[in-house]
């Protein structure tokens, strides 16, 4: 059976409202995709690190009582788990501080076997980090050689702004890994200063594959892909959290594509009508999300979307 495989970090996410601690979640941006493919009984694995602490194993329970593969998660005794604070404004938008206390970069998880078909999500800064970057590639070259469908989410905060243009091979390398490659209006701006969905596609990514998403809030999202391209409006919702947004709308593309039973093999023939399927799982679970302050798909969702 086909696999969801994930790869980056794990945080424990606190949520202030008007400077106040409303609610406090394990999160991180892959983690929270991965949960909600392990809520809608997808197989799903998360490959990651945390500390072995009082953090690490809750959030290690919390992705058991989630249906994620925890054979690949490893609990760092050197280590303190990560926290972020996530500061909503009127918008609801969050604004981060990060707080990781972490003696050695390092990437002691053992890697799951990959099979032709399964997919694989990567990205964020933990995609992009050099001292982690050794065995991210030799994970991912595996995955590329055993037919495995790539999926990057670029997701690069503003707080790395400054990093940009140092780690821009590392950032081309992954966009040559990907089949499929997922940025936000966000992303771009603080990665080259661009935000023409257009421009961003013809000279960043074209290059290294047709298959392009760029999603921009309540603007929609612009889909490219093989001889295809298309605009898809946001659903019209009132937000009660943002932080979820991007994460869960990878979750429903990948959901997407594992329930059009979309092979590696087929990504160069998708029409209209497939992608049409595939996007809409992605706006829906975004509007989902962003309903609570939950960071990923409540249970109920997730069983009823799943039927």
């Amino acid at each position: 059976m086909r696999k969801i495989i994930g790869i980056g970090e794990t945080i424990l996410d606190i949520l202030f409202t008007n400077n106040q601690p409303t609610v406090a979640i394990p999160g991180g941006s892959t983690f929270n995709a991965m949960v909600s493919l392990g809520r809608l009984k997808i197989p799903a694995t998360f490959i990651s690190e945390t500390g072995d602490d009082k953090v690490g194993r809750l959030i290690r329970d919390f992705m058991k009582a989630n249906h994620l593969n925890t054979d690949h998660l490893d609990l760092n005794p050197d280590a303190r788990s990560a926290v972020a604070l996530a500061f909503l404004n009127a918008q609801n938008d969050a604004e981060y501080v990060f707080y990781k206390d972490h003696p050695r970069a390092r990437f002691d998880a053992i890697l799951p076997k990959v099979e032709a078909d399964d997919i694989v999500l990567f990205g964020s800064y933990y995609a992009l980090n050099p001292q982690l970057r050794p065995k991210l590639v030799d994970f991912l070259e595996k995955a590329r050689d055993k037919g495995a469908i790539i999926y990057y989410d670029v997701n690069f905060r503003q707080s790395h702004a400054d990093e940009a243009v140092r780690l821009s091979t590392i950032l081309i390398e992954n966009y040559e890994f990907a089949d499929i490659i997922r940025g936000s209006e966000d992303d771009f701006r603080h990665l080259y200063k661009m935000t023409d969905p257009e421009l961003i596609y013809r000279n960043k990514i074209r290059f290294y594959t047709p298959n392009f998403i760029f999603t921009a809030a309540d603007k929609g999202v612009e889909v490219w892909g093989e001889n295809f391209s298309k605009h898809y409006e946001a659903r019209t919702i009132e937000p009660v959290s943002t932080v979820g947004a991007g994460d869960n709308f990878n979750a429903g593309i990948l959901f997407g594509l594992l329930r059009a039973r979309v092979r590696r093999v087929d990504l160069p023939t998708l029409n209209e009508r497939d992608w049409d399927a595939i996007i809409n799982c992605g706006l829906d679970f975004a509007a989902e999300v962003c309903q609570s302050y939950d960071n990923y798909l409540s249970v109920e969702f997730a069983e009823k979307y799943a039927m």
